[in-house]
């Protein structure tokens, strides 16, 4: 990330920056503890700006959940909120361009709303040898 910055610092950042600027309560869970190459760095960003994006504008939701860990598999992320959720098949073009910035980087990314309940989206990058 910029100047050195790690990937926790960066998601901290702008987990920070957008709460302030909501006026949405996030509830950071896990932040990674090691570094990250740049490429799943720059695909993790992308993506949780794209999820926080969509909660702003479309959710109504008073709390975001964020987990964000690495292990031996790769990469988990988890953004999850508490608002309106939306119907199955109202999935439009800020989620396919998560799935693609996962994709890039040989992961899969899924969305699972409740309409009423919230929605989660769930992202995975494997490690790579």
């Amino acid at each position: 990330m910029r100047g050195g910055q790690s990937l926790a610092e960066a998601l901290e950042g702008l987990l920070a920056q957008w709460s302030e600027r909501t006026g949405i309560a996030v509830e950071t869970w896990a932040l990674p503890g090691t570094d990250v190459p740049s490429r799943v760095s720059s695909g993790v960003m992308e993506t949780m700006r794209e999820a926080l994006s969509n909660v702003e504008r479309h959710s109504r939701a008073r709390t975001v959940a964020v987990a964000v860990t690495t292990g031996p598999s790769g990469l988990r992320l988890t953004v999850s909120d508490d608002g309106q959720g939306f119907p199955e098949g109202g999935a439009g073009r800020g989620i396919a361009r998560m799935r693609a910035a996962f994709a890039e980087l040989g992961g899969s990314l899924s969305v699972n709303a409740v309409p009423g309940e919230g929605t989660t989206v769930s992202g995975a990058i494997p490690r790579r040898p």
